[in-house]
């Protein structure tokens, strides 16, 4: 009975493995409804996978499978420091995407945990759109809410001249801090 159990978990999991490669990002919800099992037990399922050297990253759009591929370093990429409060969040990352930048994080310097890195992962104006609706519609708070709007991002692109010029439009707006 218990081999049976388990074997019902590892073709569980070897089925997640099938579409988070071909369809990522999925949420644990959806993939609890396509297993016919609880949320809980996939995000066990993913927790397991993650132990055994399975590139699975939790996003704010749903898990990613990463491919071998996109562990490749793009050709630019650049910490930046900004500044602004909450209802600003989504003009910002606009402006970056805009550019043809990609926002590969947000981190901010808690007093007590230190750095809190948290994937963003968004390079397109739906991304953000999904991203902003993520964080209202779970009525979460933005990381950089705990550090009076300083935050930094990993900014990637295909060459240093996007960045330069998604840097520009933030620091015309305002939200990137220079000194």
């Amino acid at each position: 009975m218990t081999e049976s159990l388990k074997r019902s978990g590892t073709d569980r999991r070897e089925q997640l493995l099938l579409w988070l490669k071909n369809e990522s990002p999925l949420t644990g919800s959806e993939l609890a409804r396509r297993s016919s099992v609880s949320r809980q037990v996939i995000v066990q399922d993913i927790s397991l996978l993650k132990a055994s050297q399975e590139p699975i990253l939790a996003t704010s759009q749903g898990y990613i499978y990463m491919e071998p591929a996109a562990h490749a370093a793009p050709s630019a990429s650049r910490i930046i420091v900004c500044k602004h409060g909450p209802e600003q969040a989504e003009e910002e990352l606009k402006l970056i995407v805009d550019h043809g930048v990609s926002v590969q994080d947000v981190i901010v310097e808690h007093p007590v945990y230190g750095d809190l890195t948290a994937p963003i992962r968004v390079g397109t104006r739906k991304e953000v759109d999904d991203f902003i609706r993520k964080i209202s519609s779970t009525q979460a708070t933005y990381l950089s809410q705990l550090t009076g709007g300083i935050h930094l991002h990993t900014l990637n692109a295909s060459d240093e001249d996007k960045i330069n010029d998604a840097c520009a439009a933030l620091e015309q707006a305002g939200f990137l801090m220079t000194d």
